[in-house]
């Protein structure tokens, strides 16, 4: 497999696990949503919510050996790719902070951490140890940052605290979180992005590499696929087993969650590889390898959409209330004839069909909005 190969099967995951991103942040209505549409509560089992970011960091990983070896190829220096990761981490990051500051712009209550922002950090230290190090030194980092994490938040007293805990707002991430970033966190005291979980979530990304390294190896197709199944397994069933010590919670990003939700991601891809690129059953990968093709973009334009409709544009409603767009639009298509939950449900399918439409136009046309 050639530096340049691109695998279809890489852009329809991507696609997928957007889709499903768009989905679960564009609800009709917050209050009114199936459990497995939330992230799960502290402490319980993780839902297909806490599936996504997982999922999409580890596509992120699976991206940077093509991307890079491609430019490489090309004749682009490490120097040069360096400067572009760099930008490229930037952007995203700055983008993050942008959807926090929309519409009011109050920097004072800026929220630092975020979706894009752990996204562009992870991805900026991916490529970074891709080009510098060899697969020994990648492989050997994700059990160190698993077993970094379990030590960090079992073994280090939090300062001021006391003895180490995972409760949600008194465990060593929580202190690190207020103490550095302070009133710029998304709840009071923490903040699900926080620093030391995108630490942790580098692992995630790492196994993606690994993964990438593993499918461009010259060898069998079944060797590729029985693998990747197999690593997955392995990893699933381990963070599985070990989370009944050591809890799978997606806001401290632990050891058990990580190695779970990488080995599902890993299960995932060897059946869409194996479909798509293997066996070449295709013709109804094109809406997802659509998605996965302009995926930060349309992710982007959804949550902007969004906080319009809720949060810009309002209305005067009888009883001296405020109705926002979004409310109106759900209690005049959707809520005359479905159950609450039912309701928001609809308008977040909605929602994704909606930019799918544009974005299979510019995919027929080769138009890939990348950032």
């Amino acid at each position: 497999m050639g530096a340049s190969t691109r695998l279809l099967s890489i852009d329809v995951f991507r696609g997928l696990t957007m889709a499903a991103m768009v989905l679960v942040e564009n609800p009709g209505d917050w209050n009114h949503t199936y459990h497995q549409l939330h992230h799960a509560r502290w402490g319980m089992p993780i839902t297909f919510t806490d599936w996504i970011l997982p999922f999409f960091l580890f596509i992120v990983g699976l991206s940077v050996p093509f991307a890079l070896d491609k430019r490489r190829a090309a004749g682009i220096s490490d120097s040069a790719l360096i400067g572009k990761i760099l930008r490229r981490s930037g952007i995203l990051f700055g983008l993050g902070l942008l959807l926090y500051l929309y519409p009011h712009f109050r920097f004072e209550r800026m929220r630092i951490p975020g979706v894009l922002q752990a996204i562009a950090v992870v991805y900026l230290i991916c490529a970074l140890l891709y080009l510098k190090t060899s697969w020994r030194v990648q492989a050997a980092l994700v059990p160190a940052i698993v077993m970094g994490n379990w030590l960090l938040l079992t073994r280090v007293p939090v300062p001021g605290i006391g003895p180490p805990n995972l409760r949600p707002d008194t465990n060593l991430a929580a202190w690190l979180d207020s103490t550095l970033l302070g009133g710029h966190l998304r709840n009071p005291g923490s903040d699900p992005e926080g620093l030391l979980t995108t630490l942790s979530a580098v692992g995630t990304c790492l196994l993606g590499v690994l993964a990438a390294r593993w499918m461009r190896g010259r060898r069998r197709e079944s060797l590729k696929v029985g693998g990747l199944a197999a690593a997955g397994f392995v990893l699933a069933a381990t963070g599985r087993l070990w989370s009944v010590a050591f809890p799978m919670i997606k806001d401290l990003w632990t050891g058990s969650y990580m190695m779970h939700t990488a080995g599902l991601a890993l299960l995932f891809f060897a059946l869409l590889y194996w479909l798509i690129d293997s066996k070449r059953l295709r013709g109804w990968e094109f809406p997802f390898a659509a998605y996965g093709a302009s995926c930060i973009a349309v992710y982007l334009a959804s949550q902007l959409t969004y906080i319009t409709l809720f949060a810009v544009l309002r209305f005067p409603a009888a009883g001296n209330r405020v109705v926002s767009l979004l409310e109106v639009i759900q209690r005049g298509l959707f809520r005359p004839w479905l159950s609450p939950a039912a309701a928001s449900l609809a308008f977040a399918l909605c929602t994704v069909v909606f930019w799918g439409i544009p974005l299979g136009i510019l995919y027929r046309k080769k138009i890939h909005i990348r950032i």
